[in-house]
Order: structure tokens, then sequence, then C-alpha cells
């Protein structure tokens, strides 16, 4: 596997644009498309939270025919808690999609991110569906990319390269996320295109591992948004084989490896971040106890602040595995900050509190949990918690 240039269109048959509407008033990018030549296979995940926003009910509806050929997403209103109205403009904007693009309006999937509450501005984004249908090109992967970002202060974008029976296969993908990140998913998108040939009865499964692997283990403030989702389209234009065997494990860890990136890159810009924290969990009795145990630290205010204070503060650390609800052995724990060992079998280590301090300085602080009672092993992304995270939230409206 390796990576390679391109964006969202690196695979083949892929074209997006994206393009300024009106949504926003900043006068930033705010509509996005991606869209296929043919067809794809298609699996979706989307947020947990009972409280759904209009363009997840649509989308959960769209996505139950197994296909999908283009997605419609804006950035600046969110679409949610609209009632009955909001639902209308939802199936509106794929609608127009699908007839601009003279595709099926089932095949059409649908994203909005940005402020819950008001209506979207349909007169805009009708007018941005015809220019930003008629601009997509193999080019626009970046221009798409840029369209779905809110707080977020760098684009989310990545693609990767295999081989899978003789043919040569592209997976990419491009996010959006900064804030409201939570485990379950978050207040994020990720798109996610390949040219692979997959399996129509498989490619859920395939998603889902990636999305338990990477935005499930991700937590920038534990608030869950009412609009996540990750689409994931396979058109088959690579032509290769269906996975089997050791190509369908490589197809796996392709796909994981870019929803990884990109989960990453969602928590190390984290609204306010300066750090990005990274919490592995080993020797747990099982998995479940380390994802526990690694979302917990990872999302723990107190540990988050300690991090961003550069405070070697083990004590946080301990405390933050101990309410998880994980089952193990606190005597048992040895923890580590940079390769530095702070705690010692459940107990206080001597440790050189200067090298620790150290580490914590840098962009990625690392922090290594190992219970000793087993073989399973699970890792967690954050970012620390800043004076800006408050001040941003606390002037979103304004």
């Amino acid at each position: 596997m390796k990576e390679i240039n391109g964006g969202i269109t690196a695979p083949k048959g892929y074209k997006a644009a994206g393009i300024f509407c009106g949504i926003k008033k900043s006068g930033k990018k705010d509509l996005s498309l991606i869209y296929s030549l043919v067809p794809a296979e298609a699996a979706a995940v989307f947020t947990s939270n009972k409280v759904k926003a209009a363009p997840i009910i649509v989308s959960m509806d769209h996505i139950k025919s197994g296909k999908a050929q283009a997605i419609i997403a804006n950035a600046g209103c969110a679409n949610a808690c609209t009632g009955r109205e909001g639902l209308d403009d939802a199936k509106i904007m794929t609608k127009a999609a699908a007839s601009a693009l003279n595709i099926q309006e089932k095949h059409v999937l649908v994203a909005s991110t940005g402020t819950i509450g008001p209506r979207l501005p349909m007169k805009n984004i009708l007018d941005g569906i015809k220019i930003v249908t008629k601009k997509m090109s193999v080019s626009g992967a970046g221009d798409a990319a840029d369209a779905i970002l809110t707080t977020d202060k760098v684009r989310k974008e990545i693609a990767v390269q295999i081989k899978l029976g003789g043919k040569t296969v592209n997976i990419a993908g491009i996010a959006k996320g900064s804030g409201m990140i939570a485990p379950n998913m978050a207040t994020m998108f990720a798109f996610i295109t390949t040219d692979a040939r997959v399996s129509q009865y498989k490619i859920k499964a395939y998603l889902k591992q990636a999305v338990d692997l990477s935005f499930n283990m991700t937590v920038v403030d534990k608030e869950q948004s009412t609009n996540d989702c990750v689409f994931l389209m396979a058109n088959g234009l690579a032509g290769n084989p269906i996975p089997t065997g050791d190509d369908e494990k490589a197809f796996q860890r392709a796909l994981d490896h870019v929803c990884i990136y990109l989960a990453k890159s969602i928590a190390r810009d984290g609204e306010g971040a300066t750090k990005l924290i990274e919490v592995k969990v080993s020797g747990a009795k099982k998995f479940g106890d380390a994802r526990l145990i690694a979302r917990s630290v990872a999302g723990s205010d107190l540990v988050k602040s300690a991090v961003f204070g550069e405070d070697p503060n083990f004590g946080r650390i301990m405390a933050a595995a101990g309410y998880s609800g994980a089952n193990f052995d606190p005597e048992a724990v040895n923890v580590f900050i940079g390769g530095i060992q702070v705690i010692n079998n459940g107990k206080a280590a001597q440790f050189n509190s200067r090298a620790a301090r150290k580490h914590l300085k840098g962009k990625e602080v690392l922090i290594d949990i190992v219970l000793g009672r087993g073989t399973h092993m699970a890792t967690a992304w954050g970012c620390d918690l800043t004076y800006d995270y408050v001040k941003i939230n606390a002037e979103y409206h304004t």
C-alpha cells in the first residue's frame, strides 16, 4: 500500500467540485459534490444520536438500495431540528442533484453541517447545484474537501493505492470535523471512494470495521452531533476480481488506514487544539475493555487539560481508566507517557519529570497503558483542551 496524490477523485471514474453558493457568511466554499460515472456499491454509517438531522433521515432511506452515484453536501447550515420542512428541503436537494446529473434520486446521498435550527437557503442551494454539477472534474477534489469544512482549520484528505488480483486499486477519502467529536460518530463527515470491485454483501461489514477502529475511537469533546455520517462508494472500475482471502484482508487494511488517517486528522484539528493525544491500551482480557479505557482516557477533560498544561499528571489517567467501566486489575497497571513510565503496577513510579514534560511539549502526545492481564489492545485519539475551545464554542452563533 502506498499513499498517492489526487484526493477523493484519485480512484477511477470519480469527479468532484466545491463552490460557494451563499450559505456561509464568510464567503468560503459551502457546497460539495462527489460523483461516480457509474452506480457504485455503497454503504453508510450514521450518528447514534436519537435526534437526527433531515439529511441523515433521507440518506438512511436512500442507502437501503445498496447503491449510490453521488454525494451532495453543504456546510454552514445543519438542516437539523427543522421539522417536516427541513425533511422536504433535504429531499429537494437529492432530487435537484439527481436531475442535474441525470441519475436516480435514490442513488444520491445528502449531508449537511453547520448551525442547528435554521432552514436551508434553498434558492442558493438549488442555484448552486446547477453550478457545481457543471464544474465537477477530476481536478475538483480539493475544492470538494474544502466545501464541507466548518470550524476546521485544515482540509482533511488522503488517497492510497494497492494491488488486488493483479489490478491497481485506489481508495480515497475526505472528512470534516473538529468539534462535537465523540465515539459512536461525531460532528463529522467522511466520504470515501474506491474503484475497487467489492462484494455488495460485504461492503457494509468492511465499512463498519473501519469506522469502529477509527472514527468511533476519536474524541474531541464527548459531544455527539445530529448530522454525523460516513459514506463509502465502490464503483468497480478498477476491474479487479471480487477480493477473497489475502486480497480481502489487503482491501480491509487499506480502508482501515484511510479511515484512521482521517480520524487522526479530525482529532489533531480539534477546536482550539494544539496537540494530538494517542492512547494505546494493551494487555486487556477483552477487546471491549481495551476500547473502553482508551476512549475514556482520550476523552477525559482532566487528562486533556493536563496535556495542554504539559503536566505529566498520571493520577488523571488512572482515574479515567477506573471510571471507564472496563474490567481490569488496577494493581497490575503500568502507564507510560512518551515511553517514560509513570505508573508501576498501579503505584506512582519514580520518573524524570523534566523528560516527561519535554514529551508533552510536542505536537503529538503518546500515552501507553499496559494492563498486564491479557492480549487484547485498542487505540483512541483525542486532543488537548484549551482556552480557545471555550472561546470558539462560546462565540459559535455570534
